[in-house]
C-alpha cells in the first residue's frame, strides 16, 4: 500500500493553492504540529520504511518535527499533505508530489500507517493528490513508483490512471540497500480524459 517516495519528502511543500477536495473517507490537508505523535507512531514501522526510498527506521520525534516543518516550505510544482480520516480528523499517512531537482520530473509519493491498509484510503488520497497536482500547476506528467514486491501500491497507481513505464533499482534506507521498483507515468491529457469519462457516466 506504500508508493515509493523520498521518505521524509524533503523540500516538498503545501502549495499556495486550495486544498484537494475531500474524498469519501479521507481528506488531505496541511500537517500540523499536533500531528507529530501520530506521525511518529505510524512512520516508525520497518515495513513502511522498507517500501520507501529515504524514510529512516527508526523514525524519531525529530524526524517527525522535521517533516512537519518542511511541509510549510513553498516550492514550485510541489505539495505535501497529511492524509486524514474524515470521520475523526486523525492523521493516517502522508501524500505529496514534488519536482525532482535533477530532471524536473514531478513524482508522487505516499504512505499510510499499517493499521489503515487495505481499506481503499490510499486510492482516494492519490486520486485527490493527482487532481490537485494537475489542476493547480503547469505539470504535464506525473511519475510514481512502487517496489515490485508491493502489489497494493501497484493497484493504487493503476486505479489512479498511471501506466506502467519500466523497472529500475533505487536505494532504500529502510530496506538497507538497493531494491527493484516499477515506474509508472500519468500524462495530463490522460488525466483529462479520465476525468471527462468519469463525469459522463
Amino acid at each position: 500500500m506504500v508508493v515509493e517516495s523520498d521518505g521524509l519528502l524533503d523540500e516538498s511543500s503545501l502549495a499556495a493553492a486550495p486544498l484537494p477536495q475531500e474524498a469519501v473517507h479521507v481528506r488531505l490537508d496541511k500537517p500540523r504540529k499536533d500531528d507529530v505523535a501520530d506521525l511518529v507512531f505510524l512512520a516508525n514501522n520497518k515495513t513502511v520504511a522498507a517500501n520507501l526510498a529515504a524514510m529512516p527506521h527508526p523514525f524519531t520525534l525529530d524526524n517527525g518535527r522535521t517533516l512537519i516543518a518542511r511541509a510549510g516550505q513553498v516550492r514550485k510544482n510541489s505539495a505535501l499533505f497529511a492524509i486524514r480520516l474524515k470521520s475523526t480528523g486523525r492523521l493516517i499517512g502522508v501524500a505529496k508530489y514534488a519536482a525532482v531537482e535533477e530532471d524536473g520530473v514531478v513524482h508522487v509519493g505516499y504512505w499510510l500507517g499499517e493499521p489503515f491498509w487495505g481499506r481503499g484510503y490510499a486510492t482516494e488520497a492519490v486520486h485527490s493528490l493527482v487532481d490537485h497536482a494537475f489542476a493547480y500547476n503547469d505539470i504535464e506528467e506525473l511519475q510514481g513508483s512502487c517496489r515490485v514486491t508491493n502489489p497494493a501500491s501497484r493497484r493504487v497507481l493503476v486505479k489512479s490512471g498511471f501506466q506502467y513505464r519500466d523497472q529500475a533499482m533505487i536505494r532504500s534506507v529502510g530496506a538497507g540497500g538497493s531494491v527493484p521498483i516499477e515506474r509508472y507515468t500519468l500524462e495530463r491529457a490522460v488525466w483529462k480524459s479520465l476525468k471527462g469519462w468519469g463525469q459522463g457516466r
